[in-house]
Formats: structure tokens, sequence, C-alpha cells
């Protein structure tokens, strides 16, 4: 019942939060000094023509009544047409959200699987060589821009080995639409020509918008080990001959990984927001290269819609770490 309770609360949370994304995201991309609508009519367009534009999209209302309005499409579901394209908003995102996903879940399972694993080591090495280059390693991944590794990477991996893509998310043709995600799907469908081309092509991004993760997973993982492997019923479990490895994965890291779960979620919203840059880098089609494209056009309700897309995704996430914390740790539960 108190689980019931926790989940409703966190729940409700969500709504009051993307409202205020909502209303911020809109007055921050209105009030750029730039006319969207003299950029779509061109450089030859007349007065009255721009007139008649910003008439027709509304630009000529009061901000807090185009706010409305905007917020009774968001009520129907309608995120309003791209200025530039003329396409529908949610079509377009729609259509390039597979990619983004695909490529921050492959980011967030290279930071887990080889971060977690790290972070024990440099606790277990506390204070020798190794742990001292992990140590290293994690700052590197905190300081280091992803667009500046990315390139990096790009001219080692593809210009000078010759091993891996420039760009793009696939070199065959694409495998037959079922979720959008390519990996996935060539597995479904047994197209192993454009799974391999599709790994290919996702290694690189991958790698790129992982490493700061990876780096905060590590530390926060070897900070929690540090803090409990000290404690009395690990203690307790050493004394009673279980061996190492049984002591480390069954009562060490549910207790260790606390606040690296915690880490996770946020870390998620991160990848999502790191992702522009990194799609841009890669030319991978998804949301955050269609950001970019949006911003440079100052076509304001793609931005709007991305940013409330990358919203909406990073508070379930959160939404589901809280949950998965508060059944871990039943104390948690008891003061949310």
């Amino acid at each position: 019942m108190k689980l019931f309770a926790f989940i409703t609360k966190r729940i409700l949370y969500i709504f009051p939060t993307l409202l205020g994304l909502v209303i911020l995201t809109f007055f921050l991309a209105r009030v750029v000094p730039a006319d969207p609508v003299a950029v779509i009519a061109g450089e030859n367009a007349t007065r009255e023509q721009i007139e008649e534009l910003r008439h027709r999209y509304g630009f000529d209302r009061p901000l807090y009544i185009q706010l409305v309005f905007y917020l009774k499409q968001l009520a129907t579901g309608d995120l309003g047409e791209s200025l530039y394209t003329g396409r529908d908003v949610i079509t377009d995102i729609l259509w390039r959200t597979p990619a983004t996903i695909e490529l921050t879940l492959a980011a967030m399972c290279i930071a887990i699987i080889v971060g977690i694993p790290l972070g024990v080591i440099s606790a277990l090495k506390r204070n020798s060589w190794l742990d001292h280059l992990l140590r290293i390693f994690t700052i590197s991944g905190l300081s280091i821009a992803g667009f500046w590794l990315g390139i990096m990477l790009q001219l080692f991996f593809s210009m000078y080995l010759d091993i891996a893509p420039l760009g793009g998310r696939i070199g065959v043709d694409e495998p037959t639409y079922i979720t959008g995600l390519y990996l996935l799907d060539s597995l479904l469908t047994w197209n192993w020509p454009a799974f391999f081309s599709a790994l290919h092509h996702l290694f690189l991004p991958a790698i790129t918008l992982a490493f700061p993760a990876l780096a905060t997973i590590t530390r926060f993982t070897r900070s929690g080990v540090l803090d409990v492997i000290h404690r009395d019923f690990i203690l307790y479990e050493r004394s009673m001959g279980l061996p190492g490895f049984l002591i480390i994965a069954k009562y060490l890291l549910r207790n260790a990984v606390m606040s690296t779960v915690t880490q996770i979620g946020l870390l998620f919203g991160s990848l999502l927001a790191g992702a522009v840059v990194i799609e841009t880098v890669y030319d991978w089609p998804g949301l955050g290269l269609y950001a970019v494209s949006a911003i440079l056009t100052f076509d304001y309700k793609p931005v709007l819609g991305v940013t409330l897309w990358a919203g909406a995704v990073y508070t379930i996430v959160n939404l589901l770490i809280d949950i998965v914390q508060g059944i871990i740790d039943p104390r948690i539960r008891e003061f949310a």
C-alpha cells in the first residue's frame, strides 16, 4: 500500500513539471532577437507579405495569447506544424525518436556494463596504481567536451585507421520497419547485413556519448563500495567464509549502488541532451540533429516539441528510478 502511494505521488509530480518546462521554453524561444517569419519569407519578401505570414501564424498576437493557444493545442496532442518544412512536428518527432532512443540506450548500456565493474575494481584496489589510473580516466571523462572527443575519434578510427564510418546510421538498405530501432528490427527480421552495418555505424557515436556517463557511474560506484565495504554485515559475511564474488554480487553491490542508480536516471536525461551535439557531429538522423536544424532556422515549434519530448522521457525515467529505489530500499518510501 505504501509503495502504491509512493508511486502515485511521484506520478502527480510529472504534470506540473512538464507544464513549467513548456511555459519556460515557450518564452525563451520567443524572446530570441530574431524573426522566424522573415526567415521563412525570404530576403525578397515585401513587408506586406511578411505581415500576412505573421498574422497567419499568430505572431501578431500578445505572447500570453500565443501561449494559451499553444497549451490548448498540446491538450489535444497537437504540437503544431514546422514553420520551415510545413510538416506536423509530432510526425517528425515520431519518425526521428527511434534513432535517438537507440543511440541513448546503446550509450547507457556501455556506461553501465563498463562503469559499475570499473567502480568496484577501483574501490577494491584503493590507492593502487590501478585506482589512480581509473580516477584519471573518470576525471578525463568529465572534462573532455563531447564534440571534441567525437571529432578526434572520427579522425583516428575513420580517417586514419579507416575502420569506422564518419557518420550516418546505416550503410545498406534499412531493415523492415517494426520498432524503428535498426539493431532490433534487423534481428527480428534476420537481416544480418543490416544488423552489422547498423552496429558498425552505432559504435563511435555510442562510445562518444557514453564516455562522460561511464566516468560518472565509475566514480559513484567506487564511492558507494568504499562506504559499504567496511560495514559490519560485510565483515560478518567474510568471517562466514563466503566467496568474495558472492559477497560483492549479493551483499555489497545492492547496498553500494543506491547513489549510482539515482545517477543513472539523471544521466539518461543528460545523454538525451548530449545527443544534440553527438548527433550533429556524426550526422545521426535523430531528434538532436532535428532540434539543431530547427534552432538554426528559428523554427520554435519543433524546438518546443523536442524539449517537451525530452522532458517527458526524463521525468518518466526518473519516476522508474524512484520506484526501483523504493523497491530496493523500503526506507525511501517511508520518508518520501
